[in-house]
């Protein structure tokens, strides 16, 4: 493993660490899409079918295990414990417009055609998009709470430390996987309106506002 693929990783478990931390300091999931989070734990259960039957490593089985468990409990905190503070009404993004089109090309454009090859490649595709009900939402209400733009900001990090890690491996391991490379890049631009903002607004401590 290389150093932009491990500090892609702990970005990316900075990122949830924050959320839930964000959730259950506050007792409140307001100004979080839902729907977001539930697309994030179909990406992990699709993902990590292999947990019980391929041991990688120590390491990578721990990360498995965390990203399912640590999703599994955002969707709970938002859609049970603290319900009430939810807002649907914002978080209204149709994910039907993002699930079908995944699994669609996942049994189009995949390594392999069986069962965990094309759910691992659908996970790729959704987990490129799986954000957009976030930006949705916040571009509806027109502004994020700090603490959701330092989750957002380690998420995109993440990608972006994830596009350095295959650079990397590309050039020093001959290794190159085209489908989890585009779809990394297709996540990062999406990202890209937010994080220009976040460097020049939040980092300044000004609150983070989008165009509506």
């Amino acid at each position: 493993m290389n150093v932009f693929r491990l500090s892609g990783d702990l970005s990316h478990l900075f990122a949830i660490i924050i959320l839930l931390a964000k959730i259950w300091t506050s007792k409140s999931c307001a100004g979080l899409s839902g729907r977001s989070q539930a697309l994030f734990l179909v990406t992990y259960l699709s993902r990590y079918l292999d947990l019980l039957s391929n041991f990688v490593s120590i390491y990578n089985t721990t990360m498995k295990i965390f990203f399912i468990v640590a999703s599994a409990a955002t969707v709970y905190l938002i859609f049970v414990k603290f319900k009430s503070t939810y807002d649907r009404n914002h978080d209204s993004l149709r994910v039907e417009l993002l699930l079908l089109p995944a699994a669609a090309l996942a049994l189009i454009i995949n390594h392999e055609l069986t069962v965990m090859e094309v759910c691992w490649t659908f996970s790729i595709y959704l987990e490129a998009v799986a954000i957009l009900p976030q930006l949705f939402m916040i571009s509806k209400t027109g502004e994020a709470e700090t603490i959701t733009s330092h989750y957002l900001f380690a998420l995109g990090a993440y990608r972006g430390l994830y596009i350095l890690n295959w650079i990397y491996r590309y050039y020093y391991e001959n290794f190159s996987d085209p489908i989890a490379i585009v779809a990394g890049v297709v996540q990062t631009v999406l990202y890209a309106d937010f994080l220009y903002l976040y460097v020049t607004k939040v980092l300044r401590g000004k609150r983070l506002v989008m165009p509506v």
